[in-house]
Order: C-alpha cells, then structure tokens, then sequence
C-alpha cells in the first residue's frame, strides 16, 4: 500500500553527479510502496498496471503526466491496449534518488485514490 507521507512530499530538484540512494534505503523506501513496484537495485523502479481497454491506459498515463508535470520527474511510459508501464530513475543522478519514490508513491495514489480503481485491475 502506497505510504501517504511519501506521497504528500515534492520532488527536489538534483544537481548533476547527486548520488544515487544505497541499497538499504533503496529497499526501505520501496517497502512504502505498492508490491507491484519492482527495483532493478539502485537503479529503476518499475510498475506496470493493467486496466480494462486503451482508453483507460491512456487516461491513467495522462494523469501520471500532469503530476510528473508538477513535480518536474518524469518517469518513462510505455502505453498500449490495457496496460501503462511506468519506470524510473533519476538520470543526472545514474540511479535511484528519493525523488523516483515520491514519484512511484504519486503514482500509488492516482491508482487507488482517485477513481481510477474500477478501470485498473488488479495483479
């Protein structure tokens, strides 16, 4: 279940050359996160999600965006009939940062807090 402390934060801004999280807090931020959130070590995280037609996958991806938008991360999509894959990482950073956390934990919430419920399925 996605943690809403984490949701409610803002992604901050990093500099070129910011480390990447170590393993340890990699894994103790993706406990705060759906189980359908997979993590490549301290890399990618990556979730996909199935919903009932492309209408729907598109939907979602377009709410994604407007919230990727605000926060200024932007995770890699891939769209098609029934499905939204959604990955990231930071790239000025080579790797995971508490930025593509937040983002995942947004990500989270959009899939069980605002309506989108009854086209997402579940698994």
């Amino acid at each position: 279940m996605a943690d809403t402390e984490l949701a409610s934060r803002h992604c901050e801004a990093c500099e070129q050359g910011t480390p990447p999280l170590d393993d340890e807090r990699a894994k103790l931020l993706q406990g705060d996160l759906d189980p359908a959130w997979e993590r490549d070590g301290t890399t990618r995280l990556r979730r996909t999600l199935r919903f009932d037609d492309f209408k729907d996958a598109f939907g979602f991806a377009t709410r994604i965006a407007l919230v990727a938008e605000e926060e200024g991360h932007h995770p890699d999509m891939e769209i098609g009939w029934g499905k939204v894959v959604v990955s990231l990482t930071t790239h000025s950073s080579g790797g995971l940062t508490e930025n593509d956390f937040i983002m995942a934990a947004k990500v989270d919430h959009l899939a069980t807090g605002t309506g989108l419920k009854q086209g997402l399925k579940q698994g």
